[in-house]
């Protein structure tokens, strides 16, 4: 069955065609992913497919199966920032989502009346399995405060909300854009073992390699306006686009060596010219357009001048740093060594942004010092991104730092070839920076910091919004790099590329030091992981397992959410006693209500046990 069908897409800019006349279909249980170079057009077909945007010429259609639910989520999602993040996670006109809606709300305000209700709206609706599934999803997604707003969030915590809004929505097709932005390790393993279910039918743009290759089993490829379509995941992709460049790339050869011969002859030819004449000039111009337009393969190299480290590069001794009760950084001590590359893996808010401003001095440790090397010099490529004025033309940013910069070659380079080399043409060097695309703004980014010849870079989430091409090529150039690497992703194709060993954030400050590549730690902890599992199973299991029906199942899930509720209200309340203000009447009062919540907790349970009992 046919769940997309797109036809004659065209989109152009002014007199810029991004893309014309694409034809493709999408089809129940496909896995596709869309790949392309920042600045190619593939924004703008997202866009288009997601609905956002219209395709020109009257001959596009876009035609999308009307009896499948279609689950979309864009790169900025957005909410009303008054929604909390319960509300946002459960957005949409779905009856099942608008009842586990009323139903928590109802318990968060411990309104009876409105929980009655609720409870029997969710009994006709069946909505229980979403509500525990929804609960699934957001403990994934390291989402626990449901009643914090929209507004006071991060991007990539809207970005969480977002994608569990779509998770939860159970669409027969999703179209997602970077589904891997903002996420952890462990969440992008969770997810791709979500979207790799036979039932699943996916299109979706992403940069993160392992992902795209563990779940797709179709590529289409937008380049130079065409779309090129690959069977398979991300090699197949590799050995497709490799023989079609070296094909490309004879054909573009032939075209200028007859373009340069029908220059000559043109130059030579007397002011009145034949019919035929005139046929092989129009003939020559139309060449002169196609050899212009198709440049042939990108090929890029970063080479920039080294700084010489000195003997001693960068200490850390003994640092330590939290904020009120986190502790992020506990006791970290480490000398780096010339020509480390070293990876910091972790999950999100574990203190490795943190980590990385201790090292380099844009905050201070609470104990501990660090100790930079005097050659020492640092390239930090930072999570915020290019801070720019955006009426600035990117010529003028790279000026601003340089007119030349120093090559690994001897020569110097001027700021127009070097951003050429970063595929910036000198027309495009012209443009406000307010106008590049994501992927162009990091790009521009990545420039400024290696043009400053740093010897120890520090990568803090460089792979967010790169291409795949620029990623093969800031790959090749950190490979052959001789200064020091700090490279914080949750990229694992990226890590397992680069770095030596790793940095691994356990949680309340401890950081382990690995020896080996992500894959390699990731394996050495499924292993453990099986290990421990093995041996907790070992212990003898019950000679009779008790049936639980249907509606005793709803019952214990009512007891459970009462029991999670009566106790949250309870450390509330013993956490008010640290109050050295309190009377001896406040004193008392809290004792009575904190005597009268454990009562209830112990019902509560009991009648839990009894259940579980059947």
């Amino acid at each position: 069955m046919i769940y997309l069908e797109a036809v004659h897409i065209t989109k152009t800019y002014g007199e810029k065609v991004l893309f014309e006349d694409l034809n493709f279909t999408i089809s129940e249980g496909q896995k596709i992913a869309l790949v392309a170079r920042n600045g190619t057009g593939k924004t703008s077909l997202f866009r288009i497919l997601a609905g956002e945007e219209k395709s020109e010429g009257y001959t596009s259609k876009l035609l999308i199966s009307k009896n499948k639910r279609v689950g979309i989520l864009t790169q900025e999602p957005q909410f009303d920032p008054q929604m909390t993040v319960l509300e946002a996670a459960l957005s949409g006109e779905i009856p099942e989502l608008q009842a586990v809606v009323a139903y928590e709300k109802a318990l968060l305000d411990d309104n009876h009346e409105a929980l009655k209700k609720a409870t029997d709206q969710m009994d006709a609706l069946k909505a229980w399995d979403v509500d525990s599934r929804l609960k699934e999803i957001l403990f994934k997604l390291n989402l626990d405060n449901l009643g914090a707003l929209m507004g006071t969030l991060s991007g990539g915590q809207v970005k969480r909300v977002a994608l569990a809004n779509l998770i939860v929505q159970d669409a027969d097709f999703l179209i997602m854009d970077e589904p891997t932005n903002h996420l952890d390790i462990d969440m992008i393993e969770w997810l791709e073992a979500y979207l790799t279910k036979p039932s699943v039918t996916l299109l979706m743009v992403t940069h993160d390699r392992y992902f795209l290759d563990r779940v797709c089993d179709n590529i289409l490829e937008l380049e130079g306006g065409k779309l090129y379509k690959h069977r398979g995941g991300y090699g197949v992709y590799l050995e497709n686009k490799a023989i079609r460049e070296e094909v490309d790339g004879a054909q573009l050869t032939r075209d200028k060596k007859l373009l340069s011969k029908e220059l000559t002859w043109l130059r030579r030819q007397p002011k009145a010219r034949s019919t035929k004449a005139k046929s092989r000039i129009d003939g020559f111009y139309e060449l002169k357009e196609k050899t212009e337009r198709d440049t042939g393969p990108i090929d890029i190299k970063i080479s920039v001048k080294v700084e010489r480290l000195g003997s001693k590069i960068l200490e850390a001794e003994y640092i330590s740093k939290s904020f009120g009760e986190k502790v992020l950084v506990k006791d970290f001590h480490y000398k780096f060594k010339k020509g480390e590359k070293v990876g910091v893996v972790g999950p999100n808010g574990v203190g490795k942004s943190t980590f990385i401003k201790l090292l380099t001095g844009h905050l201070k440790p609470d104990s501990g010092k660090v100790i930079v090397g005097v050659n020492t010099k640092f390239g930090y490529y930072s999570q915020d991104g290019l801070q720019v004025d955006g009426d600035k033309r990117v010529i003028d940013v790279v000026r601003d730092i340089a007119d030349y910069i120093p090559m690994s070659s001897g020569r110097d380079m001027s700021a127009e070839q070097l951003l050429e080399r970063f595929m910036f043409s000198r027309k495009h060097q012209q443009v406000f920076v307010s106008q590049l695309s994501g992927g162009e703004l990091r790009r521009l980014y990545l420039m400024t910091v290696l043009m400053q010849n740093p010897n120890f870079l520090i990568l803090d989430e460089p792979t967010n919004d790169l291409d795949i091409i620029t990623l093969n090529i800031l790959e090749e150039f950190l490979e052959q790099y001789t200064g020091c690497v700090l490279v914080v992703t949750h990229d694992r194709y990226f890590m397992d590329k680069i770095v030596d060993h790793l940095f691994i954030f356990e949680g309340n400050g401890k950081i382990k030091d690995f020896n080996g590549t992500y894959t390699e730690y990731r394996d050495a902890s499924l292993l453990a992981a099986k290990a421990s599992a093995k041996k907790s199973t070992s212990v003898k299991k019950a000679p009779t397992e008790t049936v639980i029906s249907y509606e005793n199942q709803k019952k214990i899930k009512n007891l459970e959410r009462d029991i999670e509720r009566l106790h949250a209200q309870k450390t509330e309340l013993t956490a008010q006693f640290y109050d050295g203000n309190l009377s001896q009447d406040e004193i008392m009062a809290l004792s009575e209500k904190l005597e009268a919540l454990k009562e209830k907790i112990d019902t509560k349970e009991m009648a839990w046990m009894e259940l579980m009992e059947g």
